[in-house]
């Protein structure tokens, strides 16, 4: 079927109309008529090949908002006019083990993919193995498993940077079991930072924000978080020593971790979720003597997304967010270049005209 989106054909160019086809809708397929798609600082690094196996033209967007407009005959999950969310993720093998677990983010089949998932941008079509093309476009054709039920009462024009932001916060959070009485630290008050503050509050933990200065307290304090830690206040971190469960790294761009380890309790997990990338070199000193865990963490599953979405909509969690047009697409890149912003972009797609 034929579409529109915003593609660029390098690394060096800017996001453009550009007219493409999806594939014609298989059995198991819904077709979607995007309503909003939210903006990512992953779709910034996609589109400059930061990570080197971009394939151009390239058309990012994966916190994915929509209509079902038709559906496959094998189709039961969904029906037309439902509205659903598409994530990360489009496709996955459904028989591994990490499958079988609804883990399907680390599916082993598509470790393959250049991304280590079939994303709906940087994965490839099981089927006719031509490149994915992500949520920047007026349609999106998807397997019926990968399409998530939007709970009712759920802002659409808000909720698109849960299926990423929120749920690579969410991930953690759940993996390390945190409820009341589990101290939880967010480095970084971006967009990925205000969800995992609010979704940590909401669990019944005690937060605290981690910041380079003090001048995001109140913005901190607005969302939750019982205090902020300002890192550059050397006595106020050496006072914050043992004094976590966990920490959540979001900060996108290279850093040194070293300064946060020690703010571990014994046996505290230091989850990365922003950075991709190479650590500067970090000493095994605190987390030798700490029994301190460094670990990673991706997007959760599709039956975790859900769960996520159905807790927004329980406890009316939603991210900060600004609304913007399609057009506007590159000045909002260079914003997201800029860093420091709070809030989420979400692009309202009914401005993505088909001509």
């Amino acid at each position: 079927m034929r579409t529109v989106g915003f593609a660029c054909t390098s690394a060096e160019d800017t996001l453009n109309p550009f007219h493409f086809d999806r594939r014609n809708p298989r059995p198991n397929d819904v077709v979607m008529e995007i309503l909003y798609c939210g903006v990512c600082h992953s779709d910034l690094h996609w589109v400059r090949n930061d990570w080197g196996h971009t394939p151009y033209p390239a058309i990012p967007g994966h916190e994915i908002i929509g209509r079902v407009i038709e559906t496959g005959p094998d189709v039961t999950r969904h029906k037309i006019g439902d509205i659903v969310a598409v994530g990360c993720m489009v496709d996955s093998c459904q028989n591994c083990d990490q499958c079988r677990k609804g883990e399907e983010q680390y599916c082993r089949e598509g470790q393959k993919h250049p991304i280590g998932m079939n994303g709906v941008y940087g994965g490839i079509d099981v089927v006719d193995n031509t490149p994915n093309m992500g949520g920047y476009s007026k349609h999106l054709v998807v397997r019926q498993e990968f399409a998530l039920k939007v709970p009712k009462g759920l802002d659409i024009s808000k909720a698109a940077p849960l299926l990423c932001a929120g749920i690579t916060t969410w991930s953690p959070l759940r993996t390390c079991q945190v409820g009341p009485g589990t101290r939880v630290a967010v480095i970084g008050l971006g967009g990925l930072g205000q969800m995992a503050v609010k979704l940590a509050v909401a669990l019944g933990a005690e937060v605290t924000v981690i910041s380079r200065s003090d001048k995001k307290e109140q913005d901190a304090l607005a969302i939750g978080a019982d205090k902020l830690l300002a890192s550059s206040n050397d006595k106020a971190m050496q006072a914050a020593v043992n004094s976590f469960d966990l920490i959540i790294d979001t900060i996108p761009v290279e850093h040194d971790i070293t300064p946060y380890l020690p703010l571990l309790d014994v046996d505290g997990t230091f989850s990365m979720v922003g950075q991709i990338g190479p650590l500067p070199t970090t000493t095994t000193l605190p987390l030798v003597y700490g029994r301190r865990r460094i670990t990673g963490s991706l997007v959760g599953g599709i039956r975790e997304t859900q769960e996520l979405l159905n807790f927004c909509a329980r406890k009316n969690i939603l991210p900060d967010t600004k609304t913007v047009a399609m057009q506007d697409i590159n000045d909002v890149f260079k914003e997201l270049e800029k860093g420091d912003t709070h809030y989420r972009f979400v692009i309202d797609m009914s401005t993505l005209k088909a001509d």
